[in-house]
């Protein structure tokens, strides 16, 4: 597909992505209309910065045709063993803390990795195979207790409640500076390195990829190991947010809603095309939802199926679109 045809497509997909934000705030408005004071608007902050952070990672997997549904139990395996770090050792350094969960997740992505880019275990089987040995490996790891909130160090809980700029009551939290961090970082990678620009090769045509000499196989492992890395960082944040580290639910179904935010955002899963943008688009939507679920009263039972009726709209207005811009790639 010709470059003009592709940033039209992104662009299309990003406004479809701001309309369905508009239309869920306008219909929580309708119902409640102090849905956007600072509280909620608190809260919608406070949700997303984990959602992006996993979501660059899950976007680069996805860039190259594969996916990763893994991440949350990496999460978990991290959270738990940094949570366990500082209950053993009170005095660990918060930002060692957050390397070394990092590095976690960095060997468990670079596992899934090997078992895709040299196994050539399809992508979908591989994760789903290690999404339930990870879990099963934080239960093993703290023997299926909770790290509890008096073992995290205030300094990590404070990423939460604090952060550089407050506007009108509104926090701007260390949680969202971490996640700016990584969308940029992720951008930069994807416009500026050559290893960006061969993810968007591999995964619109892997063999003519192969054919032109590109290294299909070390980009596939690399992309695998950064979204552990970042799922691993997730879940260090996942303590700073919540409190509290449980093995059982720490990440649980969290691979669902990233894969959605990355989707809706505009990522196509057949590879090759797909923007940070859009993506931070997709998660502050499924942040929204998600707030205005409970402003408005709806049981969080609901939240699934509204995240997999939105999933379907964007597939369904992107496949349109694909095809709508094919005949105008003809056409031109």
């Amino acid at each position: 597909m010709r470059p003009d045809v592709v940033h039209r497509l992104a662009a299309l997909r990003e406004a479809g992505t701001v309309v369905l934000l508009a239309g869920v705030v306008v219909a929580a408005m309708a119902k409640n209309p102090q849905f956007l004071d600072v509280k909620n608007l608190n809260s919608i902050l406070l949700w997303i910065p984990l959602l992006v952070v996993v979501g660059m990672g899950q976007m680069l997997v996805i860039l190259t045709r594969g996916i990763d549904v893994s991440v949350g139990s990496t999460m978990g395996v991290a959270g738990i063993v940094v949570g366990m770090l500082f209950r053993d050792h009170p005095g660990l350094n918060i930002y060692l803390g957050a390397a070394i969960g990092m590095a976690i997740g960095f060997v468990l992505g670079a596992i899934n990795g090997g078992l895709i880019a040299w196994a050539k275990i399809p992508p979908i089987i591989a994760t789903l195979g290690t999404l339930s040995a990870y879990r099963g490996l934080a239960f093993i790891a703290c023997k299926g207790e909770q790290i509890d909130s008096n073992n995290i160090p205030d300094g990590l809980t404070n990423w939460a409640l604090f952060g550089p700029i407050t506007i009108n009551g509104v926090t701007i939290s260390w949680l969202i500076v971490w996640a700016a961090a990584a969308a940029i970082l992720t951008a930069y990678f994807l416009r500026w390195t050559r290893t960006g620009r061969d993810v968007y090769a591999i995964g619109s045509h892997p063999e003519a990829a192969q054919l032109r000499g590109l290294p299909v196989t070390k980009v596939t492992f690399l992309v695998y190991s950064v979204c552990g890395a970042l799922a691993g960082l997730a879940g260090v944040l996942y303590a700073s947010r919540y409190g509290f580290v449980n093995p059982g639910t720490a990440g649980q179904g969290f691979e669902l809603t990233v894969i959605a935010a990355v989707v809706i955002g505009g990522t196509n899963v057949l590879g090759g095309s797909g923007t940070v943008f859009g993506v931070l688009l997709g998660c502050l939507l499924l942040g929204t939802i998600n707030v205005a679920l409970a402003v408005l009263g709806i049981d969080a039972a609901w939240q699934t199926l509204v995240y997999g009726i939105v999933i379907l709209i964007a597939l369904t207005i992107d496949s349109y679109l694909q095809r709508l811009l094919r005949r105008l790639a003809v056409g031109a």
